[in-house]
Order: C-alpha cells, then structure tokens, then sequence
C-alpha cells in the first residue's frame, strides 16, 4: 500500500472579528473562510479594495431576511 503525504497549511492572519470587535488571530479553514480565534466566529473574507471579514450569515428556516442586531 502506498502511503501519499498530505501537506497541509493553515493560513494565521491577524484582523478584528466584527463579531467580538477584538483585534485578534483569524486562522484560515479554507481559501476565503476564516475563524476567530477569541470568540470562534466563523468568518469569510471579502477583498474590494481592503480586505474585510464578515461573519458568516446562515439561512432563515421562515424565508426571512438574516442581520446581525449590531448592524442595524
């Protein structure tokens, strides 16, 4: 049997979550989503002239529209 190595390669980066508003260290789960590691907000990176993360919006089961309270 052939054993194969993986090499695997988390991304640390340092960024304020805009869940816990902590300057903190974000590390990479993939390419674009990152997780917080003070609050352990799940985040995606968004790059549009500034890199930015925001917090990951899950589906409403009643069809509404998801927020953030702190947004509004």
């Amino acid at each position: 049997m052939k054993k194969e190595n993986i090499n695997l390669q988390a991304q640390v980066v340092n960024g304020e979550c805009p869940t816990c508003h902590e300057i903190t260290v974000l590390v990479g789960l993939t390419h674009d989503f990152y997780r917080c590691m003070n609050c352990g907000a799940d985040l995606e990176q968004h790059i549009n002239g500034k890199i930015s993360y925001l917090p990951i919006m899950q589906s409403r089961k009643d069809g509404g529209t998801p927020y953030v309270k702190g947004w509004k």
